[in-house]
């Protein structure tokens, strides 16, 4: 009779010996095999990519990219990847962002292995855990995060489909002139659909927009085509 085939495991956490430690203790679990280390957030990246894991454990203090960046980029690119974020302490906000970005487990650096091999079990089957203490304060976060983006549609929602194109691509790191070539404007027409964007939405510069769209997810409501186009490195008509 075949054997069931072992959970794959990632454990991206800085730290040499933590790994060292982590990676012993989960190979003695019979149906547990780590397949890939790393040691911070790119190459964490360029792991899930090679090993294909059935579940990533990842330190949110990960250097170059941190913790919950790395979540949302490995949901991208791996979207059956379980993640587990590590933590030193309770961290409210981690725990949000990480569950925004498509953590599925939040557990401290203190829990024991019991506690971890448990938790990659139940994330590989569909589970999400949470900290008891922190599902209160979880759900009063989740809700003020709803409030605040249905606030930044409705601001968005004043902004002409030229200006929400703008902003679109300054979210994505557009300078003028390629925001004039992308809508095949003049330069000068471009600077007054910024500014005109700017001033509907009261915010005083690129950047103030730029983190605006990112944090409020607007990317999607406002011209995803132009958003794709620029991040394949092609252009729209």
């Amino acid at each position: 009779m075949e054997e069931p085939a072992k959970l794959r495991v990632l454990i991206a956490i800085e730290h040499a010996l933590v790994r060292d430690a982590l990676r012993t203790a989960l190979e003695r679990e019979d149906d547990l095999s780590v397949v890939g280390e790393a040691t911070d957030g790119a190459a964490a990246l360029a792991a899930v990519a090679e090993h294909s894991p059935d579940v990533a454990v990842i330190s949110g203090d990960l250097p170059h990219l941190a913790g919950t960046r790395t979540s949302c980029l490995i949901k991208e690119r791996a979207p059956d990847c379980a993640i587990i974020v590590l933590t030193d302490v309770h961290d409210q906000r981690l725990l949000t962002d990480g569950l925004y970005c498509g953590a599925r487990g939040y557990l401290t650096k203190d829990c024991s292995i019991a506690e971890l091999v448990h938790a990659i079990r139940a994330v590989a089957g569909g589970e999400t855990l949470i900290p008891p203490m922190m599902l209160g304060p979880l759900l009063t976060d989740l809700i003020d995060r709803r409030r605040e983006h249905e606030t930044a549609l409705l601001r968005v929602s004043e902004l002409s489909t030229r200006e929400r194109e703008v902003l679109a691509l300054i979210a994505n790191g557009a300078r003028t002139s390629e925001i004039a070539a992308e809508l095949v404007i003049s330069p000068e027409t471009a600077r007054t659909h910024v500014q005109n964007m700017l001033g509907k939405l009261g915010l005083h510069s690129r950047l103030e927009a730029a983190t605006f769209a990112i944090e409020n997810g607007l990317l999607d409501h406002l011209a995803p085509e132009r958003v794709l186009a620029r991040a394949n490195g092609t252009r729209t008509a």
